[in-house]
C-alpha cells in the first residue's frame, strides 16, 4: 500500500504540471495517462486505509458549510500534513520524495498554488467567522488520526487554511 501511494503521488506530481500548462501532443496524452495511473492507484489506496483529519475536516468544511468538494480537499491537504508530520514521519518522507522535496505539506501546497488551485478557504467562499464553529464540529467524533486532535492546533490549522498560508 505504501509503495502505491508512493507511486501514485509522483505520477500525479508528474501530471498536473503539464496539464495545467495547456499542454498539446504527446505532451497532453502523456500527462493524462499519469493522471490517470496516479488516481487509480490512489484510488486503490484509499480502500485499503483509514481516513483520518483530512477527510474529518473536508466533511465537515463541505458539509456544513457548503464548500466545494475538490477545492476543499486541495486546500486543506497541506495543513492536514502538517499537523501531523511529526506523528508521521515515514509517510511525510515517502510524500515529500515522491514530489522531489524536502517537506511533504510544502510540496503539496505547491504543487496546488503553481498549478492555479485555490490555496486559501477564504477564496472558496468559507467565512471567518464559522472557523470557531467549524473547529467544534471537528472536534467531536473524531477519527483515528496519527496525532490527537488539539483543539488549539486545529483552530490554527482552520486559520491557516482559510488564510492560504503555506505550511512551515
Amino acid at each position: 500500500v505504501n509503495l502505491m501511494a508512493e507511486e501514485g503521488i509522483a505520477a500525479l506530481g508528474r501530471a498536473l504540471p503539464v496539464i495545467a500548462s495547456g499542454a498539446h501532443g504527446q505532451a497532453i496524452t502523456d500527462a493524462r495517462a499519469d493522471a490517470l495511473y496516479g488516481a487509480w492507484l490512489c484510488g486503490g489506496v484509499l480502500g485499503s486505509i483509514d481516513m483520518a483529519l483530512h477527510h474529518k475536516l473536508c466533511h465537515t468544511l463541505g458539509g456544513s458549510f457548503n464548500l466545494p468538494h475538490a477545492e476543499t480537499h486541495t486546500i486543506v491537504l497541506p495543513h492536514a500534513l502538517a499537523y501531523n508530520a511529526a506523528a508521521a514521519p515515514e509517510a511525510m518522507r515517502r510524500i515529500a520524495r515522491a514530489l522531489g522535496s524536502a517537506s511533504a505539506p510544502q510540496a503539496v501546497y505547491d504543487l496546488a498554488r503553481n498549478n492555479g488551485a485555490p490555496v486559501a478557504l477564504k477564496d472558496i467562499g468559507m467565512k471567518e467567522a464559522d472557523l470557531d464553529k467549524a473547529c467544534d464540529i471537528a472536534m467531536q467524533n473524531q477519527y483515528p488520526n496519527p496525532r490527537p486532535l488539539e483543539r488549539v492546533a486545529l483552530r490554527q490549522l482552520l486559520q491557516d487554511a482559510f488564510e492560504g498560508v503555506r505550511p512551515t
